[in-house]
């Protein structure tokens, strides 16, 4: 199970402070998780998180890889606002079968079960997370989501992770005129692979550059693509990739 890192936001400005730079309505709080990333100016992937009502305060579970340099901007975008930014504490608990007291639905897809915090050590039960992620692409931070990303072709949408009613943050711009002005051209989608290939490895048609493959499990990967190319078979590495239908 990938590590995270549980911070803890508190003070009186917390909630304005995080909705004027996330791509969710902090408003959804009220009714559970909230899924949502920070974005550079230029609308590309810094981190994706996981935001949960802790009382007068909020805890936001982030990947660790990506955590010290999240904490950096979130402290260069915070100034004079009343907002604290500490480690909770607490640690992950995840699972698909019956959930904990405490613990709330994943908002990125049902079958992500549950997530929980808790001062015990990390946990889950067994869940084959690869697999699930890979059936309904669903990506990751530093596999799939890096700093290249832009969170629409990553399908943020589906997944329950950007809101486009609730006002400006950061990176707001170059994603509402991707959802409204323009047609995406690339993107994650789901893909059938016959053999094997690392992560990373280069999606080819005809000799010609097609996308990229990631995670895979039990036939199946998530593949960026370029759409125009993406028909019939594809070769990546020594592994034929198809679009799952």
């Amino acid at each position: 199970m990938p590590n995270r890192r549980i911070l803890r936001l508190s003070g009186s400005d917390t909630d304005s402070f995080l909705q004027g730079l996330v791509t969710n309505n902090v408003d959804g709080l009220r009714d559970g998780l909230v899924y949502a990333a920070l974005l550079t100016p230029q609308g590309k992937y810094l981190a994706d998180f996981f935001l949960k009502r802790d009382d007068d305060a909020v805890l936001l579970d982030v990947a660790e890889d990506i955590a010290d340099g999240f904490v950096k901007r979130l402290s260069m975008y915070k100034l004079r606002a009343d907002v604290r930014i500490e480690d909770s504490g607490l640690n992950l608990h995840r699972g698909t079968g019956p959930a904990p007291d405490g613990a709330l639905p994943d908002p990125r897809h049902p079958e992500m079960g549950w997530r929980a915090y808790a001062p015990e050590a990390e946990g889950d039960d067994g869940t084959d997370w690869d697999a699930i992620r890979v059936r309904h692409c669903i990506p990751e931070a530093g596999i799939e989501l890096t700093p290249d990303s832009y969170i629409l072709e990553s399908g943020f949408e589906a997944l329950n992770g950007v809101d486009f009613k609730k006002g400006c943050y950061v990176g707001q711009e170059v994603t509402a005129r991707m959802k409204h002005k323009t047609e995406l051209r690339k993107g994650l989608r789901s893909v059938r692979v016959d053999g094997s290939a690392p992560v990373g490895t280069e999606i080819t048609v005809g000799g010609k550059p097609a996308g990229t493959l990631f995670t895979q499990s039990k036939g199946r990967g998530i593949a960026y693509l370029r759409f125009d190319r993406a028909t019939g078979e594809m070769q990546a590495g020594d592994a034929t990739v198809t679009l799952d239908a």
